[in-house]
């Protein structure tokens, strides 16, 4: 159920129920020149800062748009109970107590419940929440100090977490903060529900989200949707970097597909960026402000050190951001602005011969920022404003500014040090649309994330999740070759083999097959590690000798056909994720699946351009397409190999648990792949 929240985060009426924490709520409304009517309610007290008491929810002159419930938590669920009655826009739930304090107090859960139950269909935030503060209105359902001031356009950022909402809040990057919102336990309203109630706010230009867990993933869905049709991004700090699937796994591929890596995967289908940090969430928010999405990752630095430019083109090796030449048509301007000793590169050294001097600095900067990069950046670190004289560190701001007005182009100036830009000048900057960036690789983070949302905007929009509940019976694990079978009914390519019970009927069936074969133990998880692999047999007598020696760890015998020297060695996996559901994880497989750590994860369904865009970025690329000479593999193939693996986890997503296709050997272009070793384990509905 999708619940209006426009009258609790744009109220026109709030009440206030407790004590200290709701007279500081009064005390910032009253500060940040709330307009509307706000009522206090309290058992004893006849005025709270000069207005009336009001001793329950029946006494209030209307159903009010929002409320601020900091009562203790018995209390709340009847608060809430009375308020959803009444016709109230929503509230907030200040107190703690609940299902996070499950550990501790053991009617946590139980209070939660009843108090989702109490609210019905009127939305409410938390329980442990502090609140929110919309300062495009001057509305603070807020027990705290702040560092914002009213605005009349910004960004929403919005987090579980009301500490960390207060630590931003506090930012001094001039950023300008149009609401930030917590949702504590997310009882009944989680983040994406709050992220898309804040983008249909006109003021707002763009939201970050800081996300300890995914509450829904239709929300996330239809945020993302409405952040596409609205031109409004959104990007997330997502926590939970260390955390791994808690499956009990047979195979490799959920070592390889963590939950991290699924939410990586997630939100890049979904068109939402991705932030390490919080300062990388700030500084991506405040270009997103000015600039939106990014055409392209190629981005310009300009500054008048060669140490600095150094540091930028250093910064920008472990990410997609890239310095591209500049255009015949921009070099000899450079030149002669800029003198002979300037080499005319990117990133741009351009010394200090125009230092001072806004003409030409203008002159060059609009030069550069002509080059149809991304995103121009010039680096300049201010001096201390206490001590020093910043007057020719102005005059280059004010270079930018007009280079960027000239060209039309996105441009930044980055502090490497975020202590080295004054928060006014900051403000200056991003009132004349220049982004002030405060640090590095923070300003690198946000030009990549950038980039990459206007890279997913600017394809079609992917076709919506794969959605299938996960089966509730008994895990059974099919044997290699059932597993093979199945997946061959879905056009994977397999081996010829049979299968036999004794050493004597599998040198019948390897005659029968023609050699040289390969044996294999049936019943063994790990076969290379428990010896139950032999190859290249080339006799009958070979072949009785392997199986012997494996008897004892196997229950029966595949025998198949030799496949040919291989370009390269794949996995496909696939594996529940909590939130996705099923999702294939593809990276170089046999020996090198541990060793090199080289996987992409595809969220389902998928298509062959999202493969081959995936193929394309691992490591093993490199062998793909005949590494130092030597021939390359049949890619075709190996594509549609993988889409028929994503066809079967498809078709089979309520059942499945884990496939695992290692190695899928790709062979030279023109003679397909074959998927020498297969694993799949099914949940049988009882």
């Amino acid at each position: 159920m999708v619940r209006s929240l426009d009258r609790l985060i744009r109220p026109k009426s709030i009440a206030v129920f407790g004590g200290k924490e709701a007279r500081r709520v009064i005390f910032q409304c009253d500060k940040m020149g709330f307009s509307g009517e706000i009522w206090p309610v309290h058992p004893r007290e006849d005025e709270i800062l000069g207005r009336k008491c009001y001793r329950s929810v029946a006494d209030l002159p209307g159903a009010p748009d929002a409320s601020f419930v900091g009562v203790n938590r018995e209390l709340t669920i009847g608060i809430i109970r009375d308020l959803s009655a009444r016709g109230a826009g929503g509230a907030v739930c200040y107190a703690s107590g609940f299902r996070e304090a499950v550990s501790e107090l053991a009617d946590g859960d139980d209070l939660q419940k009843a108090l989702v139950e109490a609210a019905g269909d009127m939305p409410i935030l938390g329980p442990n929440c502090y609140g929110f503060i919309n300062m495009l209105d001057g509305a603070l359902l807020w027990p705290d100090q702040h560092g914002m001031l009213r605005i009349d356009k910004g960004v929403a950022v919005l987090t579980q977490s009301s500490n960390i909402a207060c630590n931003i809040s506090m930012q001094q990057r001039g950023l300008p903060l149009a609401y930030i919102l917590t949702a504590g336990n997310q009882a009944q309203t989680g983040l994406a529900d709050l992220a898309c109630a804040v983008l249909e706010d006109p003021r707002v230009t763009a939201v970050g989200l800081h996300i300890e867990g995914f509450d829904s993933l239709e929300s996330l869905e239809r945020l993302a949707l409405r952040s596409r049709e609205l031109k409004k991004p959104v990007v997330t700090l997502k926590v939970g970097k260390s955390e791994q699937a808690q499956l009990a796994t047979v195979s490799h591929t959920a070592s390889l597909a963590g939950n991290d890596a699924v939410s990586s995967a997630l939100l890049s289908r979904l068109g939402i960026g991705r932030v390490e940090t919080l300062p990388e969430l700030l500084e991506t928010l405040k270009l997103l402000h000015v600039a939106g999405p990014l055409p392209n990752h190629d981005i310009s630095s300009m500054s008048c050190s060669g140490g600095e430019a150094s540091l930028m083109a250093d910064a920008g090796v472990k990410r997609k951001v890239n310095y591209r030449d500049l255009k015949d048509f921009q070099r000899q301007p450079l030149r002669e602005t800029l003198g002979q000793m300037v080499t005319i590169s990117n990133p741009l050294d351009y010394h200090t011969f125009v230092w001072g001097n806004r003409e030409k600095q203008t002159d060059a900067f609009t030069t550069m920022m002509k080059g149809d990069y991304g995103l121009n950046l010039v680096v300049l670190d201010f001096p201390r404003l206490d001590r020093c004289d910043a007057a020719d560190w102005i005059t280059t701001c004010h270079a930018v500014i007009d280079a960027s007005n000239a060209s039309g182009a996105n441009a930044g100036i980055v502090a490497s040090m975020g202590e080295n830009m004054p928060e006014a000048t900051a403000e200056m900057l991003m009132q004349n649309g220049v982004v002030p960036f405060y640090g590095i690789e923070e300003a690198l983070a946000a030009a990549d994330v950038a980039a990459g949302i206007g890279e997913a905007w600017s394809k079609p929009q992917s076709a919506p999740l794969l959605k299938a509940a996960a089966g509730e019976g008994e895990t059974v694990t099919l044997s290699e070759h059932e597993a093979k079978q199945a997946l061959a009914a879905h056009s994977l390519p397999v081996p010829q083999g049979l299968t036999a019970e004794t050493a004597e009927a599998a040198a019948d069936a390897a005659e029968t097959l023609g050699f040289p074969v390969v044996l294999k133990g049936l019943g063994v998880a790990h076969k290379t590690e428990a010896g139950a692999v032999k190859l290249n047999l080339a006799n009958r007598d070979a072949v009785m000798e392997a199986a012997n020696a494996m008897a004892g760890v196997a229950s029966g015998f595949l025998v198949e056909k030799m496949v040919g020297k291989p370009v390269a060695e794949l996995i496909v996996g696939a594996m529940r994720d909590p939130v996705a559901g099923p999702v294939l994880t593809i990276g170089a497989g046999g020996i090198l699946v541990e060793l090199l750590e080289d996987s992409a994860i595809l969220t389902l369904p998928t298509d062959e351009k999202a493969i081959r865009e995936a193929l394309s970025g691992l490591k093993i690329a490199k062998l793909l397409n005949g590494y130092r000479g030597g021939p390359k593999g049949d890619i075709d193939a190996l594509v549609a190999a993988v889409a028929s693996a994503a066809s079967y986890v498809v078709s089979n997503a309520s059942i499945i648990e884990e496939l695992d296709v290692n190695p899928i050997m790709v062979l030279p272009a023109g003679d397909g792949v074959v998927a020498a070793d297969a694993l799949i384990r099914l949940r049988k509905n009882p």
